[in-house]
C-alpha cells in the first residue's frame, strides 16, 4: 500500500511538471509540447506557479557579442537533488533541442555544472539545463534564450534639409547590421538652448523629422546617437544655418511662346516660389524635342539670377520643344527644387535647311535612242524641312538647250530623255522659301561607270545594320546606298538613302527585319556622273535555317557514294550558311559526321562497306545554329562497277581460248577423231551405180542434178543373174544380155569381182588370173562396194534381183561388212536364215542374190572390144546393153529374160534398196 502511494505521488508530480513546462514554454515563446521543466525560468508568469524551481541558469538573459565565447552555469537545489536522486554530474545541456556534446561540460561542484560555447555564431539560441529522472525520463530544469549581436557603429553622412514651408528632416547612415534592437536618436540644440530629442522609428531608422519650426539665420547644432544592449555610439556634430539647407518650392505656371520674327527662339515665363521674398534664386532650364529622350540644358551662367522669364535660342525651326525649370538658393547652398511641370511650344517656320536626297532609275529604253528615266527623291525630315513642304521643283538641262522645269507634289518624276547627258536639279519649297538645289548628273547611254568604292562590308551592331567602305582616290560628291530583301518568291524592291561625300561609314535607316538577307549596293557619285556600284549581302539578325537540305545519291559504288544536294533557298537560310554537316551510319554502327564547305553541292563518302544499308541526313548551320534535313537511305552494291566484267571477261576469254585450242587440236587430229567418233561414211550420191543402172527409179538417183556421174566413171561392173522358179520370157530390150553368154570364154580372164578382184562370182572355183589376184590383194585397203537390188523394203514389191558393184574406195558400213546383223522382216526366198544375200568374195559361189538360183559364170558374156586393160568389165556392159548383145545361158534365154522382165516390172513400184539414199547434196540418211 505504501509503495502504491509513493508511485501515485510521483506520477502526479510528473504530470504537474509537464503542465508547468507548457506554461513556461508558452510564456517564453517556445514551441508547445516541449517536455516540462521541473522549475520555470524568470520569463514565466509568477501567477499560477505550482512548484518551486529545481534550479536556475546564470546569466538569466544573456546578450553576447557575435563570435565571442559564452559560458552558462546550471545550479540545482538540494531538495530536488534528494527527491530525484540526481547530482550535478547528471546535468546535460541542449541548444534548440539538440544535446550539446559532454566535452563542453564542466562540473563545478555537487550542485552546479557549466557549459562553454566557443565562437558563438548563432544569433538566437534556446539553452536548457536538463536532468534524467528515474533513469528514463528527460526533464527540463531551467531554460534561457541567448542572443548574439554586435554593438552599433558611429552614424555617418549626417545631413539635414529644410523644405520650404516644412520642418527640418535629417538623414544618416546607420552603419553595419547589429542583429539587435538599436535605437537612433537625433539631438539638436542652439548655443543657449536644447531642443527635444527626435527618436527614429524602428521601420525607418535612417531619418527623423524634428517637431519644431526652423529658425533662419541662427546656427543650429545637430548629431545622432545609436544605442543597443552591447553599447552606444554618436555621430559627428553638424553646425549650420537652416537657411543654407533650404529646398525651395519649384516654379509654377510655366508657359512657352514663339516669335514670327525669329524661327529659332521660344520664350518661357513662370512664377517664382514665395521664398524669394528673403533669399535670391538661380535657375536650371532644360528642353528637348518632342519624342526625344535626351534633355538639352541652357548654360547655367545665363540663368544665375532671380527672374521669371527666359528666351531660349538656336532651336530648330518648325519643331515642337518641351521645357522644364527648377531653382535653388543663388549662392549654391541648399538644394535644387523639384522640376516644374513640363510645358511645350513650336518654333516658327523657316526655309528648308538642306537639299533633298536625289537619285534616278533607268527604266525600259524607248525607240530611236530614247529612254525613260525615273527621278526619285526623299522627303526632308522635320528637322531639315523647317516647315511644311508645299512642292518640289525639278529642272532638266541638256547642253545648251533650254532647261525644262517640272513642279511636283510627289517624290518621283518619270521623264523621257534622249541618249545624251542631262543635268537635273531639285529644290523643296515650304511656306517661307526654297531649299538649296540638289544636283544630279544623268550620264549618256554610252557612259561607262568606273571608280567604285573598295572593301565594302556590312555588319549588324546595336540593332542596326552598318555599312562600311574605303573611299575612292577621287573626290566624291555623295554616296547612294540601296538595299532590298533577297527572296526566291518575290522581286527585289530597293530602298535607298543618300550620304555625304565625306562619309565612309553609316547605318541603314530603313525598317529592317531580322533573319532576312539584304542586298546592299553602294554607288559613289562624282561630278561627272555615278561610279560603278559595289554590292554585298548582310543580315540584321541571323537565326538557324527554317529547314535542312535534302540530300540524295548521285552515284553509289561498292565502297563510296557521291551525295548531292540543292542549295537552300534564300528565304529559309535565315543567315549565312557557314558549313554543311553530313551524318551517316549503318543500322548497327555509330554515327559519323563530316563537315562540308558551304560552296559545295556534292560530297563523296568513302571507306563504306559493300552491300550495306546506310542512313544519311544533312544539316546546315548558320552563326546561330543548325537545322537537320530529312533522313535518306541507300545501299551500297556488293560488287564495284566493272568488277563483274573483270571476272567474266577473262573467264570468257579463257574459255574462248580453250575452245580455239580444242578446235585446232581437233583439226590437227581430225583423222584420229573421225576414226574413233564416226566412221568414214560413204556418200551414195557419189556412187557410180546411179548412172550405171539405167532402170533405177529417179528416187534412187543418189547424185544431185549438178553432179551426175558420167559413164566413164564406171570402171568395173559385173552383172549377176539370179535364177527364178517361174520361167518367163525376157523382154525385148534385155535380149542383148545373151551377148555375155557368147563371149563367156573371153570374159573369164577379165571379169571384175567384188572388192576389186577381176573374177566373176559363180559357183565354180575362181577363174581369176594371177594378175587379178595381185590386184585384189593390193586394193584391200580400198574396198569396193556394191548395191544389191533385192526384195522389197518394208513389204514393198521388189524389182528383179540384180547385183551391181562399183570401184568406190570408201569403206563399207558396219551393216555392209556384216550384213548378217541386218534384220529381215520376211526373209529372202531361196536363202537360208543367217546367210547374207551378197558376199564379198571371189569364191566359188555368190550366194543370196534374190530368190533365183545360184549365178553361174557362164551366164555372162564379155565384150572383148569394151574391156579395159584391167580384168573387169569396164564400160563394156553399157555398150553391150545398147547393142542388145545377149547370149543364151544354161537355162536358156527364157530364164534370163524372165529375171530381167521381173526387174523391169518391179522397177515401176516403190524403192527397193535398204542402203542409204541421198536427202541433200553431199549427205545421206539411213532408212
Amino acid at each position: 500500500m505504501l509503495a502504491l502511494r509513493s508511485w501515485t505521488g510521483r506520477a502526479l508530480f510528473l504530470f504537474l511538471a509537464v503542465e508547468s513546462l507548457e506554461v513556461s514554454v508558452a510564456a517564453e515563446g517556445l514551441p508547445a509540447g516541449t517536455p516540462g521543466p521541473l522549475s520555470r525560468g524568470p520569463l514565466s508568469p509568477p501567477a499560477g506557479e505550482l512548484l518551486d524551481p529545481c534550479g536556475y541558469i546564470d546569466p538569466e538573459a544573456p546578450v553576447v557579442p557575435l563570435g565571442s565565447n559564452f559560458t552558462a552555469v546550471c545550479v540545482l537545489k538540494e531538495k530536488c537533488m534528494r527527491y530525484f536522486h540526481v547530482r550535478a554530474g547528471d546535468i546535460f545541456w541542449k541548444t534548440n533541442h539538440v544535446t550539446v556534446p559532454r566535452e563542453q561540460y564542466a562540473v563545478i561542484n555537487g550542485t552546479a555544472s557549466s557549459v562553454t560555447f566557443p565562437n558563438l555564431s548563432l544569433l538566437n539560441v534556446q539553452l536548457t539545463c536538463n536532468i534524467r529522472t528515474y533513469g528514463q525520463i528527460d526533464q527540463n530544469v531551467y531554460g534561457v534564450r541567448v542572443t548574439a549581436g554586435l554593438p552599433p557603429e558611429k552614424p555617418e553622412n549626417l545631413s539635414c534639409i529644410v523644405p520650404e514651408g516644412k520642418r527640418m528632416t535629417c538623414q544618416w547612415d546607420t552603419g553595419r547590421e547589429t542583429h539587435l534592437e538599436t535605437n537612433f536618436t537625433l539631438k539638436s540644440e542652439w548655443a543657449t538652448e536644447k531642443f527635444s530629442d527626435c527618436r527614429a522609428k524602428r521601420e525607418a531608422p535612417t531619418s527623423c523629422t524634428v517637431d519644431y519650426a526652423p529658425v533662419y539665420f541662427v546656427n543650429l547644432e545637430v548629431w545622432v546617437e545609436a544605442e543597443n544592449a552591447l553599447g552606444k555610439a554618436a555621430s559627428a556634430h553638424l553646425n549650420f544655418d537652416p537657411v543654407d539647407k533650404v529646398k525651395p518650392n519649384p516654379p509654377h505656371n510655366l508657359s512657352v511662346s514663339n516669335s514670327e520674327e525669329l524661327s529659332s527662339i521660344l520664350k518661357l515665363t513662370w512664377v517664382n516660389p514665395s521664398i524669394t521674398s528673403f533669399i535670391r534664386l538661380k535657375y536650371d532650364i532644360q528642353y528637348r524635342t518632342r519624342g526625344a529622350s535626351a534633355w538639352n540644358q541652357v548654360p547655367p551662367e545665363d540663368t544665375a539670377s532671380t527672374r521669371s522669364s527666359f528666351t531660349v535660342q538656336d532651336l530648330r525651326p518648325f519643331t515642337e520643344h518641351v521645357f522644364r525649370v527648377r531653382c535653388m538658393k543663388e549662392d549654391g547652398r541648399g538644394y535644387w527644387s523639384a522640376w516644374s511641370a513640363e510645358a511645350s511650344g513650336t518654333t516658327y517656320e523657316d526655309r528648308p535647311s538642306k537639299a533633298p536626297s536625289f537619285w534616278y532609275k533607268t527604266e525600259q529604253p524607248l525607240n530611236h535612242g530614247a529612254r525613260s528615266v525615273q527621278l526619285v527623291w526623299k522627303t526632308l525630315p522635320p528637322s531639315e524641312a523647317n516647315g511644311r513642304i508645299l512642292d518640289y521643283e525639278v529642272t532638266l538641262a541638256r547642253g545648251k538647250a533650254p532647261a525644262q522645269s517640272y513642279t511636283v507634289n510627289d517624290t518621283k518624276l518619270t521623264v523621257n530623255l534622249t541618249s545624251d547627258s542631262y543635268r537635273a536639279t531639285l529644290t523643296a519649297r515650304n511656306g517661307v522659301g526654297r531649299s538649296e538645289a540638289s544636283v544630279l548628273v544623268i550620264p549618256a547611254c554610252d557612259f561607262r561607270a568606273a571608280r567604285p568604292v573598295r572593301d565594302l562590308k556590312a555588319f549588324p551592331r546595336d540593332s542596326v545594320l552598318w555599312v562600311q567602305w574605303t573611299v575612292p582616290g577621287e573626290p566624291v560628291t555623295k554616296y547612294i546606298l540601296e538595299w532590298c530583301v533577297l527572296s526566291d518568291r518575290s522581286p527585289c524592291v530597293p530602298d535607298w538613302q543618300q550620304e555625304e561625300g565625306t562619309v565612309h561609314r553609316t547605318f541603314l535607316t530603313g525598317n529592317l527585319e531580322g533573319s532576312k538577307c539584304y542586298l546592299i549596293t553602294v554607288t559613289p557619285v562624282y561630278a561627272d556622273g555615278p561610279g560603278r556600284p559595289e554590292s554585298t549581302r548582310a543580315y540584321l539578325r541571323q537565326a538557324p535555317p527554317s529547314k535542312g537540305p535534302t540530300v540524295r545519291t548521285k552515284k553509289v559504288g561498292k565502297n563510296e557514294a557521291v551525295l548531292e544536294w540543292d542549295r537552300l533557298p534564300v528565304d529559309v537560310q535565315n543567315g549565312f550558311i557557314r558549313n554543311y554537316t553530313i551524318f551517316y551510319k549503318t543500322n548497327t554502327g555509330n554515327e559519323t559526321a563530316v563537315h562540308v564547305d558551304p560552296s559545295h553541292t556534292d560530297y563523296t563518302l568513302s571507306s563504306l562497306s559493300s552491300d550495306t544499308l546506310y542512313m544519311v541526313r544533312m544539316a546546315a548551320y548558320t552563326d546561330e545554329g543548325g537545322k537537320d534535313g530529312p533522313e535518306f537511305t541507300f545501299t551500297t552494291p556488293k560488287f564495284a562497277q566493272g568488277e563483274i566484267e573483270a571476272i567474266v571477261v577473262p573467264v570468257c576469254l579463257a574459255f574462248l581460248l580453250m575452245t580455239l585450242l580444242g578446235v585446232l587440236f581437233c583439226f590437227n587430229k581430225r583423222d584420229l577423231i573421225k576414226k574413233h567418233i564416226w566412221p568414214n561414211v560413204p556418200d551414195p550420191s557419189k556412187s557410180h551405180i546411179a548412172q550405171w543402172s539405167p532402170h533405177t527409179p529417179p528416187r534412187h538417183d543418189f547424185s544431185s542434178k549438178e553432179q551426175v556421174c558420167s559413164d566413164s566413171s564406171v570402171t568395173d561392173v559385173s552383172i549377176v543373174e539370179i535364177e527364178a522358179s517361174d520361167k518367163k520370157p525376157l523382154p525385148e530390150d534385155l535380149k542383148s544380155l545373151d551377148l555375155f553368154r557368147k563371149d563367156k570364154a573371153s570374159a573369164e580372164g577379165h571379169s571384175s569381182g567384188i572388192g576389186g578382184s577381176s573374177c566373176l562370182s559363180s559357183s565354180r572355183p575362181s577363174i581369176c588370173s594371177s594378175e587379178d589376184s595381185e590386184s585384189a590383194r593390193s586394193s584391200a585397203s580400198a574396198v569396193q562396194y556394191s548395191t544389191v537390188v533385192h526384195g522389197g523394203y518394208r513389204h514393198q514389191a521388189p524389182p528383179a534381183q540384180a547385183f551391181a558393184r562399183s570401184e568406190s574406195t570408201q569403206p563399207l558400213l558396219d551393216s555392209e561388212e556384216r550384213p548378217e546383223e541386218l534384220p529381215l522382216a520376211d526373209g529372202v526366198d531361196g536363202l537360208p536364215p543367217g546367210q547374207p544375200p551378197f558376199q564379198q568374195s571371189c569364191g566359188p559361189r555368190l550366194a543370196g542374190c534374190g530368190r533365183g538360183s545360184p549365178v553361174h559364170e557362164e551366164d555372162f558374156v564379155a565384150d572383148p572390144a569394151s574391156q579395159p586393160p584391167a580384168c573387169g568389165l569396164g564400160k563394156a556392159f553399157p555398150e553391150a546393153l545398147a547393142a542388145g548383145a545377149l547370149g543364151p545361158g544354161p537355162e536358156g534365154p527364157a530364164g534370163a529374160l524372165e529375171a530381167v522382165g521381173m526387174e523391169a516390172v518391179l522397177d515401176e513400184g516403190v524403192p527397193k534398196s535398204y542402203l542409204p539414199q541421198t536427202v541433200r547434196r553431199g549427205g545421206y540418211m539411213p532408212q
